[in-house]
């Protein structure tokens, strides 16, 4: 029996079991299985490589996206670039890490939008782990962008300097939110961006994708604006994701 899995601290609501699942089954794949492995922390990870020893794959999820890495004896070019990893591969009983958040937000983006990205302007909310692989991916996609965060910074504005002064928020069309507001149970929650200045010209992607439409979709779409959850990345990084294992 091959053997993948997911690792995370927090697993309860997790996507991944149930979609590979499903796809094993579908596919009449049956010599493999997908589990779920949560750990309290990623220092826990070589003795659930000891007791897993059959381990071929795994994804990797919040908050151990960074912290893996130490534990990997190669890294693909582009994870390193995003700094992130959210696949492993295990050949030999070495670990390879691989970014597929890339290639699902990207693919989805690119399926969605009917504008060519270079063409518009993007304000990515949130810098966390999630946030990394949107902004590799809409660099080689040549779209300017622009981070949103709780604290000014470096390359970032705050909230609060947003909802002071609309005039940076500019002529941005695409709003990316990276951040987990708005997931479930949470679910009266959004980003606090200037809502009042969307309109039929903007496009919002949501990295959350329980709910299917979050707080911070609807309130674009009463602007008629277009709106877009994270299901269509999160398929497109799993199926990568068995690819990498695959290859």
């Amino acid at each position: 029996m091959r053997k993948f899995g997911l690792i995370g601290r927090k697993l309860g609501h997790s996507f991944s079991k149930k979609y590979f699942t499903e796809k094993f089954e579908k596919e009449g794949i049956n010599n493999a299985a997908y589990e779920l492995y949560e750990l309290e922390d990623i220092d826990a990870l070589p003795e659930l490589l000891n007791r897993e020893s059959g381990l071929e794959g795994l994804n990797v999820t919040i908050p151990y996206k960074r912290d893996v890495m130490k534990y990997l004896d190669d890294l693909d070019e582009r994870a390193e670039r995003i700094g992130a990893v959210n696949v492993v591969k295990i050949t030999d009983g070495k670990l390879k890490g691989y970014n597929s958040d890339y290639y699902g937000f990207r693919q989805s983006l690119e399926d969605w939008l009917d504008h060519p990205p270079n063409e518009l302007k993007a304000m990515i909310l949130g810098t966390g782990g999630a946030s990394k692989a949107v902004k590799v991916a809409l660099e080689d996609m040549e779209m300017p962008y622009q981070f949103v965060s709780r604290s000014h910074g470096e390359n970032q504005i705050s909230y609060q300097e947003l909802a002071e002064n609309h005039d940076l928020f500019g002529d941005t069309r695409l709003i990316i939110n990276t951040t987990p507001l708005g997931m479930y149970p949470k679910v009266e929650e959004c980003p606090e961006i200037p809502y009042e200045l969307l309109s039929e010209h903007h496009y919002l992607y949501d990295l959350v994708y329980n709910p299917l439409e979050t707080l911070f979709m609807k309130k674009g779409i009463e602007k008629g604006a277009k709106a877009m959850n994270g299901l269509p990345m999160l398929e497109l990084q799993a199926e990568k994701s068995w690819d990498i294992w695959n290859s």
